[in-house]
């Protein structure tokens, strides 16, 4: 390779950066060398998971955000037992999205009062479980109501619910916004006093409201923003309840950083900003706990994605390192099915971390389709049959995100270190 070729004559980067150290020549996880933990799991490719980053992830929020918000676990961003586990123990609460993922809640031993099902299309089923565990249910409908009702009367008990309230406002510039102007999620924030006045009829325990506005977003302004909206309309609709809530969920929407030129969110000025915002929730909302709900932003860097190269080959001048993992196990790290304009995730080859990135490689997986790349153009120490590819920021949205069936190969196994 020339020596104007434009790759970085320098040892890796990417372990200070995200967060993992290295031990010799060597990513650890959870201080485990990743080749040991690839004979520990027996194969790759495997999802590794760092109990300890995601413990010094809840403690840096405890400590930046007001002392009396209260941190819940979105249980949709990595769902595996032994982090639901681990997390319950941090955290206040536990919002699932399923009966299987309620299942895995109360499997923790948490207080089920403080575990929330939230999500559309709720079954009948799903429901009825939900109604008979006493957990609150974040009502996405009118009919939904009505259907809780009458599982409720069945059941001879009061369900638990709350609202979740679709805003005329959306977080700005965020990576997935869930709500403003017309979406599947919530009810519209205009016709939640007439869904409270209905509620009131029917014997349900009102618990409060879960606003939700956007997700994946690294600017403080937008956040606060957002946050200020929220609980500006959580007083509005309290006007209009049958109760004072018990509970404001105010979403959450923090993220982390994927690509190149993205930055690490200031949660300290997050923390700051929402203070200024806390005496007029305190004052009317009296008696509320004020929720913060985060999934992403708990556990996404404490994960990485492991495969193992099986074949190398150069095509018209083209360096390929083909891994016996791919888009199957980490859909979202190869663009989601064809992105417009597709960018790389963090990758480094966990066993060459003490090597200069001296070679333009692409990381391509195993399935039969041009749409499997984990990295395209990526400076990285030469790599060869045997080495071991690591793609950051796979705590969250990887596994349980990801077509696992497409083309029948096995699923990936997951540790928690």
């Amino acid at each position: 390779m020339s020596a104007d070729s434009g790759i970085k004559k320098e040892a890796p980067k990417h372990a200070d950066r995200i967060g993992f150290p290295v031990e010799g020549q060597e990513l650890t996880v959870g201080g485990v060398p990743v080749s040991r933990l690839a004979a520990r799991v027996g194969s790759t490719p495997f999802f590794a998971y760092d109990r300890a980053l995601m413990t010094a992830r809840v403690e840096r929020l405890r400590k930046a955000l007001p002392k009396d918000v209260h941190l819940h676990y979105a249980m949709k961003a990595n769902p595996m037992p032994a982090v639901v586990q681990h997390m319950a123990r941090l955290v206040d609460g536990l919002d699932v999205a399923s009966a299987g993922e309620m299942h895995v809640a109360l499997d923790t031993g948490i207080d089920p009062a403080t575990i929330s099902f939230a999500g559309p299309g709720k079954t009948v089923h799903e429901l009825s479980q939900a109604v008979g565990a006493g957990i609150i249910i974040n009502m996405e409908s009118f009919n939904e109501m009505e259907t809780i009702a009458r599982l409720g009367a069945e059941l001879g008990v009061h369900p638990k619910v709350a609202i979740r309230v679709n805003p005329d406002f959306e977080l700005k510039t965020s990576g997935m916004k869930m709500g403003g102007g017309p979406k599947q999620f919530g009810v519209d924030a205009e016709l939640v006093p007439q869904m409270l006045k209905r509620l009131g009829d029917l014997g349900l325990d009102f618990y409060g409201f879960h606003i939700f506005s956007g997700s994946q977003n690294l600017r403080e302004d937008a956040l606060l923003d957002a946050q200020q909206k929220t609980i500006n309309l959580a007083i509005e609709l309290t006007k209009h309840a049958p109760r004072a809530p018990r509970l404001v969920n105010i979403g959450g929407g923090f993220g982390i950083p994927y690509f190149p030129g993205e930055r690490h969110l200031d949660v300290e000025a997050v923390g700051e900003g929402l203070e200024a915002l806390m005496p007029r929730a305190r004052n009317e909302l009296q008696g509320a706990e004020i929720v913060i709900e985060l999934g992403r932003y708990f556990v996404g860097e404490a994960g990485v994605y492991v495969s193992r190269v099986v074949d190398r080959k150069e095509s018209r001048g083209t360096i390929y390192l083909i891994t016996d993992g791919g888009l199957h196990h980490q859909l979202s790290a190869s663009g989601n099915f064809g992105q417009v304009i597709r960018k790389n995730y963090p990758v480094a080859i966990a066993n060459k971390m003490d090597q200069a990135e001296d070679e333009e490689s692409n990381i391509v997986g195993c399935l039969c389709t041009p749409l499997d790349r984990l990295g395209d153009k990526v400076g990285l120490p030469r790599g060869e049959i045997g080495d071991l590819v690591v793609v950051f920021q796979s705590g969250a949205y990887g596994r349980s995100s990801s077509p696992t069936a497409f083309l029948g190969h096995p699923a990936p196994m997951e540790v928690l270190v």
